[in-house]
């Protein structure tokens, strides 16, 4: 990495200019993509020898979970309790927690096991906002444009037009489950009309927010929704070691981990929804993340497992604005709630250098090649650019006060005014843009296993829009939860237990890949849990 510019040196130059004079992108897309996205890196990706995805390139450390053998073995699960069930929903985060809903009131059983706790994961993280095309002067088909240009083209259309379709009424079913939105000024009076901003990527105003903490209001109101819902029963830290299969090749349920008591729990079900979110905690090629500690690819491992195609897999989003300085605090994120209400991101020589509100592949690429060619930003070891909070400020007083409270309480733990100091970002690993194929209903090719939320593949291509992923989770959670509940009502499995895994062992022998490596992770390396040494698994 090239020296960047001292920060009081940088301080100056961004004091002495601005506002930053704009300074249009001197680079070609396909060439700042190709020159300085992380997935471009080279020796950045390795390719997938066996499952339905052989062939297909990934992250090398995400390679070698998909390829690694079940941590269980018949033993492991002799005499373990069983819970029979009609629907077993993997995740606790938004899309599980929609997905556990709509198949309740369908009248399925729903057994909602999480990892962690109802609510932890990447879902409270969202901060800025929801997409769905509400207002007189967007349209349905403006925001399938817009995301299918966002992802280079490459997403499922199929995919996309359910999204943006179910987009309206997605708001109107939030709304109905008691969250709240911000209002127009004064709409409050006229029974209040949704205040919209324009994302990054978009051509017109359709983010819907409240505040910077969108994703935790979001999450609020569906936790509260679970946890009244008669038909549903949660297990808290109860994370999913291995799928369940019967003699047909179905999803039959799924072995969880008790972390309380230790031991298997065999949760056997008619239908199973895998909301295992993404992998940012396998902090792909060397960078920090925004993700929350359980996001290590689990979902991914099982599925890919049991035989589930994945697609896009080689594709990732690193948000542009994470915490560079200080070091107890990088990765975390500042929300893109500050670039859409108008904060410049500006280089140690004090200009502009990307138009803010481009596709995140393009301005996080455009950061990294200020660090690269030493135009970044240095201060005790940490190399970024400053987001130009002051200006914001003083373009729009109080708004760091009314609008973007998550922002100031990150300034507070920094120890800076971000009234007076810019914050100093890098891109962080934000975002797993593929994942496991599925239909337009969340169904897999797998019988009886369905996904949703950021542990699909297609709806994104090669880069999500902001604001797509809460929509995405809403729409397709309530598809999976319905269909769920529907393939539930047909023949139960039969013959249940690890019969996918023979199959399994012989590929990866064929293949001289070793026996040895387990997955799923569970948790980062760094939590210093084995959960294969914990009580009642077999090392």
């Amino acid at each position: 990495m090239a020296a960047g510019i001292p920060h009081e040196d940088a301080l100056r130059a961004w004091r002495s200019a601005a506002p930053a004079p704009a300074r249009a992108l001197d680079l070609p897309v396909p060439e700042l993509l190709a020159g300085f996205h992380p997935d471009r890196r080279p020796g950045a990706m390795a390719t997938l020898l066996v499952g339905a995805s052989a062939g297909q390139d990934c992250p090398a450390a995400l390679a070698e979970l998909l390829q690694a053998d079940s941590l269980l073995e018949d033993v492991d699960i002799a005499g373990a309790p069983p819970l029979d069930t009609d629907v077993l929903v993997i995740g606790g985060g938004g899309a599980g927690c929609v997905a556990a809903l709509t198949a309740a009131r369908a009248g399925a059983r729903v057994l909602l096991a999480t990892k962690l706790r109802l609510g932890d994961s990447n879902t409270v993280m969202a901060e800025g906002g929801i997409q769905a095309a509400v207002g007189a002067d967007d349209s349905l088909q403006r925001h399938f444009e817009d995301t299918l240009r966002a992802g280079h083209y490459a997403a499922d259309k199929t995919l996309v037009a359910e999204l943006v379709s179910g987009g309206p009424e997605a708001i109107r079913w939030l709304i109905q489950e008691g969250m709240s939105f911000d209002l127009t000024d004064g709409s409050q009076r006229m029974g209040g009309t949704l205040l919209r901003k324009k994302p990054g990527g978009a051509t017109a105003a359709r983010l819907l927010s409240y505040r910077d903490f969108t994703g935790l209001e979001l999450m609020r109101a569906l936790r509260e929704a679970v946890l009244l819902q008669p038909g549903i029963t949660v297990l808290d830290r109860h994370p999913a070691l291995e799928l369940l299969s019967d003699d047909r090749g179905y999803c039959a349920g799924a072995v969880l981990h008790d972390l309380a008591r230790g031991g298997a729990v065999l949760a056997r079900a008619g239908a199973t929804v895998l909301a295992t979110g993404g992998a940012g905690r396998l902090h792909l090629a060397g960078f920090p993340t925004s993700n929350h500690y359980g996001a290590t690819a689990d979902g991914l491992v099982l599925a890919y497992r049991l035989g589930a195609p994945l697609r896009d897999v080689d594709s990732f989003q690193y948000h542009p604005t994470g915490i560079a300085w200080p070091a107890h605090m990088e990765g975390a994120l500042v929300s893109e709630a500050a670039r859409s209400s108008g904060a410049f991101l500006v280089n140690g020589k004090g200009e502009r250098f990307v138009d803010e509100l481009q596709p995140r592949d393009i301005v996080a690429s455009a950061i990294l090649r200020e660090i690269a060619e030493g135009r970044g930003v240095t201060r005790d070891g940490k190399t970024g650019v400053f987001l130009d909070t002051p200006m914001l400020e003083q373009a729009k007083p109080g708004v760091l006060q009314s609008s973007l409270v998550t922002l100031r309480h990150l300034a507070q733990r920094a120890g800076f005014d971000p009234a007076n100091e810019p914050f100093l970002v890098r891109p962080t690993l934000h975002y797993q843009n593929g994942g496991v194929v599925i239909d337009p209903q969340g169904r897999t090719p797998v019988p009886r296993l369905l996904c949703a939320g950021e542990v699909t593949g297609g709806l994104h291509g090669r880069n999500r829009m902001m604001g797509n992923a809460l929509l995405e989770l809403v729409v397709f959670g309530r598809h999976a939860g319905a269909a769920a509940a529907m393939d539930a009502r047909g023949e139960r499995p039969r013959n249940v237990g690890l019969n996918h895994l023979a199959d399994w062992r012989r590929s990866l022998l064929r293949q001289s890949l070793p026996l040895a490596r387990k997955a799923p992770m569970v948790f980062p390396p760094y939590g210093n849990f084995d959960i294969a040494r914990d009580r009642g698994i077999a090392a």
